[in-house]
């Protein structure tokens, strides 16, 4: 898969939609960390509503479908009290092979730093119930888990997730993003660290897988970075690549895109391919006022 196909996919917010509005328009109010998937000429996505800190955080997730990709009717809502967490960040929407879905929620343990990944499994992606959730990613004392992105690939479950060190409750914004497999996706079998960000750089203080996708002989990455804790919330999107799904480089010295406004937030890029080889991006997006919204592009 030649990077110029992947650069020509990078966000190009002057060509985007609004698909989903924030819940207010003002700094701190989030509709983003988009998670989509195409079937039955439909396409289904997962999205988190955050509120500001101290008001909620992000306090729901919400499951919708389209027939255009960019007018979304709400199926289902699932609830940060729903879940027994303080706050829910980007979930990963997946159809099994045999029709029924499931929805990886990333949940923040009330009262501290840590964060763990719990699953839901339905036959409908309306019928998600938070009391069937199933925890698959614990994380451990010293490290929480969340924002994982799924592909499934000849048999294999991927996974990549981002991971906090919580030794030092201020320096817990840092992350790098940790590789698993599987063969149901529940069970996890941990690689290592596939992606750290690079002193001194724009992904200095920590980066984020955000989207993958598999080429013939390499694995192209979409990731979120920041260089300090200062930019916590407003990271921007770059590029890294490999030929192991759990081996990934940075390309370049600066993002490969971003938003104009405010701290240039342009993070948690989807794809979802379509039939006919269109592909439709999803991502989230700082405004103006300050308050992140999430678009879409056709390409």
């Amino acid at each position: 898969m030649p990077i110029d196909e992947n650069t020509a996919l990078l966000p190009d917010p002057g060509r985007a939609v609004v698909a989903v509005e924030p819940p207010a328009a003002e700094e701190g109010h989030w509709a983003g960390a988009p998670s989509a998937v195409a079937a039955d000429g439909l396409i289904y996505l997962a999205y988190r509503l955050r509120r500001p800190v101290g008001e909620g955080r992000g306090y729901a997730v919400v499951v919708a479908r389209s027939a255009d990709g960019e007018r979304f009717e709400t199926l289902t809502t699932v609830t940060r009290e729903e879940m027994d967490a303080e706050s829910l960040e980007r979930p990963s929407l997946v159809r099994l092979p045999d029709g029924r879905w499931r929805l990886y929620l990333s949940c923040a343990t009330t009262g501290t730093k840590h964060w763990r990944v719990e699953v839901l499994e339905a036959a409908d992606p309306a019928a998600f119930d938070a009391r069937s959730r199933v925890t698959v990613l614990p994380g451990d004392p010293k490290t929480g888990v969340k924002d994982t992105v799924i592909v499934r690939r000849d048999g294999v479950w991927h996974l990549w997730a981002s991971c906090h060190p919580l030794a030092d409750p201020d320096e817990a914004d840092q992350m790098v993003t940790d590789y698993a497999t599987s063969a149901d996706g529940l069970e996890w079998t941990w690689h290592g660290t596939a992606l750290s960000g690079r002193p001194g750089l724009w992904d200095a203080r920590g980066v984020r897988v955000s989207a993958v996708r598999f080429g013939d002989d390499r694995v192209v990455a979409f990731y979120d970075g920041r260089a300090s804790a200062a930019e916590n919330y407003e990271e921007r999107t770059g590029i890294a690549v490999g030929t192991d799904p759990a081996v990934l480089t940075p390309l370049g010295e600066a993002p490969a895109a971003r938003s104009p406004h405010r701290g240039g937030g342009l993070r948690y890029l989807e794809f979802v391919d379509l039939p006919g080889g269109r592909v439709r991006l999803y991502y989230e997006f700082t405004r103006p006022d300050g308050a992140h919204e999430l678009r879409t592009e056709l390409r």
